[in-house]
């Protein structure tokens, strides 16, 4: 059967990006340009685009162009690890931008999972995690002040949020809830996601033997990032 124009252009630039044609992070050719390549309608490169980009080959930009994707980062469902040791383990480097520490109120729900009353002084972070530069997770996290006392002093440009708790207040049991979320305006801004793409997030508690030591969630774009387990 012969394949529509659409799939023979979705193909055509597979087969380039898998040869080498283009570079992870390298533009493509833009839709005009597709369009008088392979002289087919506007809406027929778009659709091979679209797809493209929902299998994470590549990345679209609004007002700027279509790039090949980084290929989609993977972290273990059933274990606890470091970030920056994931993203060393695959070869590559970790970077970390500190956007927010600060003592705060507990909402209600975060109250509640730390068993203590509504605006209870909680310590707070948020860290963007970069893997070769690109975003890869965005770190929100709660942690209990009596276990990491110093937890607001730290250079989390050095050591990760997990590294240092895990030093201060060893892990005795972890727990994991994963669900698929649209990001606010923010959270696609850091990320650097797609306007209707969904992030992958992680929430995650983590006890010592004296009680829940941190809340955190972990936000990555659904396009570069997948969790895996073996059981």
């Amino acid at each position: 059967m012969t394949d529509s124009p659409y799939q023979v252009i979705k193909r055509s630039i597979a087969q380039g990006i898998a040869a080498g044609q283009w570079q992870v992070g390298q533009a493509l050719p833009s839709e005009h340009a597709l369009v008088r390549q392979f002289s087919v309608s506007r809406m027929t490169v778009n659709r091979a685009m679209r797809e493209l980009a929902n299998e994470n080959l590549i990345r679209r930009v609004p007002g700027v162009g279509s790039f090949v994707a980084v290929p989609a980062a993977q972290s273990a469902l059933v274990e606890i690890r470091d970030i920056a040791d994931e993203i060393a383990a695959r070869g590559h480097a970790h970077s970390a931008r500190i956007l927010h520490l600060a003592r705060i109120g507990a909402p209600a729900d975060v109250a509640a999972a730390f068993g203590v009353s509504v605006a209870s002084i909680l310590y707070f972070s948020r860290i963007l995690h970069l893997e070769d530069g690109v975003p890869l997770q965005l770190e929100q996290r709660y942690v209990a002040p009596h276990l990491a006392p110093a937890y607001l002093d730290q250079d989390y440009a050095l050591i990760t949020p997990h590294a240092y708790l895990s030093r201060v207040a060893p892990l005795r049991e972890g727990e994991h809830q994963v669900r698929a979320v649209m990001p606010d305006s923010l959270q696609t801004r850091l990320l650097q996601t797609e306007v209707d793409e969904a992030c992958l997030v992680v929430v995650r508690r983590t006890w010592s033997n004296a009680g829940l030591v941190s809340l955190a969630e972990l936000w990555h774009p659904g396009a570069r990032f997948a969790l895996t387990g073996k059981f």
